[in-house]
């Protein structure tokens, strides 16, 4: 909070600002506030000032459920790669509103109707699309918690809060879920051109310094209209959506399928699935709270209730983190080997191809890794294993339709001139064999 005063006949008065009453006193301060400013503003170093909308925006941002996100990073392990990508999926969620507050003016100045309530709701449910991550992001949807994906675990945020809030959000979930009757404002929130990938993908390639992914998240905002109550691009901007789904197939090679990156979650995938079984038995692992709660209960849809929900609000990457550094002095072999590999940026050696990597190979490097570490072939498969990757920048079965002068409506990989963005809606699967080096 800023405080001004000014001098008259040599003495230091007080001056009322923003609702405040300032008195001096004794040289003490007084401060009187009835209404308290929440319409803050945000410098973003990629949009420049965000400002919050109302207050009700406000205040689920300042919820401890949303403040989580500040400890949660929005690439995992990328940043052994890349060491800039460090920023949060709180980042993430406050650049996301701010695009949607332009997609809402740029489509009412074309006529589309959106009242205020649906205006809302559009920024909640996209602030808190993703609130339901886990640390490390993909890490604890396959070790430590089974069955329940982080779009399941953001809807049981949203509805705990919208209790909190007295059925404010009611809307918002209506949005998210893509129930809502009105098509195109479920389609901002999740789809093949939403606000959300409008995000990430000129924000990751900001963090990571990869120019290929900086696409113009501007254009293709005002080149947004609706046909039909569905979302479209105006034929003027078909070749941003063509940059848009160039980039995003780059940025998937390049960032989000670097094989450093993806060694490492798949070494944390293991680290943790290694503490879970050890736990399972009884022996004593170095753990916060929430940690332990995971490691020490069996989570799945069947038994994520409100407790287990408060338990995972505690969880973040700080934990983790700090487990896996004690961890690597553990008595665990396999764990102790496995969390200092990780903290020293030690990794696995990882080979992709096009083709599946024969099983007689495989088990021959397991073989050699029992020899050399003394292992079993139980253990030996924390450190040697293979599976698959799959890049798709374009889904047809959920168009990106165009829209020409006309009025006629026509799918991007038909209106497109560009040969190749044909064969983007063919998703390229790679294999992939991790081992010691």
């Amino acid at each position: 909070m800023l405080f001004f005063f000014h001098f008259k006949n040599n003495k230091l008065l007080p001056k009322k600002i923003n609702g405040c009453i300032l008195r001096w006193n004794d040289k003490k301060i007084l401060l009187n506030k009835k209404n308290p400013n929440k319409l803050k503003i945000l410098n973003d170093p990629i949009y420049g000032f965000i400002q919050i909308p109302n207050t009700l925006i406000f205040d689920i941002i300042e919820h401890p459920y949303f403040q989580r996100l500040r400890r949660i990073t929005q690439m995992g392990f990328t940043n052994l790669v890349y060491p800039g990508a460090n920023h949060t999926r709180f980042h993430h969620a406050i650049g996301c509103i701010h695009l949607m507050q332009k997609a809402v003016r740029v489509l009412r100045f074309k006529q589309v109707a959106i009242s205020d309530e649906e205006e809302n709701a559009l920024y909640i449910a996209i602030l808190l699309h993703d609130i339901g991550h886990g640390a490390f992001s993909h890490a604890l949807e396959h070790s430590i918690v089974h069955g329940i994906s982080h779009e399941e675990i953001s809807l049981k945020f949203m509805k705990k809060l919208n209790i909190e809030f007295d059925k404010k959000l009611t809307l918002a979930i209506k949005i998210f879920e893509g129930n809502y009757p009105r098509k195109f404002l479920c389609q901002l929130i999740s789809s093949q051109l939403d606000i959300d990938r409008l995000d990430y993908l000129k924000r990751d390639s900001f963090y990571t310094g990869v120019t290929e992914g900086n696409i113009s998240s501007d254009r293709l905002i005002a080149m947004m209209n609706v046909k039909d109550d569905g979302l479209v691009i105006e034929e003027k901007g078909i070749y941003s959506v063509e940059k848009f789904l160039i980039a995003r197939r780059l940025m998937y090679w390049q960032v989000y399928l670097h094989k450093t990156g993806l060694v490492a979650e798949n070494m944390l995938v293991f680290v943790l699935k290694r503490a879970k079984e050890l736990a399972e038995v009884g022996v004593h692992l170095y753990a916060s709270a929430a940690l332990k709660y995971f490691l020490n209960n069996k989570i799945s849809e069947v038994n994520f209730d409100n407790q287990t929900l408060e338990m995972f609000s505690k969880l973040d990457d700080y934990d983790i983190l700090s487990a896996i550094k004690e961890w690597a002095n553990h008595e665990d072999k396999v764990l102790s080997t496995l969390s200092k590999m990780i903290i020293d940026r030690k990794l696995l050696r990882i080979e992709i191809q096009k083709n599946k990597f024969d099983k007689a190979e495989l088990d021959k490097k397991i073989n050699i890794v029992c020899k050399e570490y003394q292992f079993s072939k139980r253990e030996a498969s924390f450190f040697t294993f293979q599976n698959t990757i799959k890049n798709q920048a374009y889904q047809q079965e959920n168009p990106i339709y165009i829209l020409n002068k006309k009025g006629q409506l026509k799918d991007i990989a038909e209106a497109s001139d560009q040969l190749n963005l044909q064969a983007l809606t063919n998703p390229v699967v790679k294999y992939f064999i991790c081992y010691p080096k």
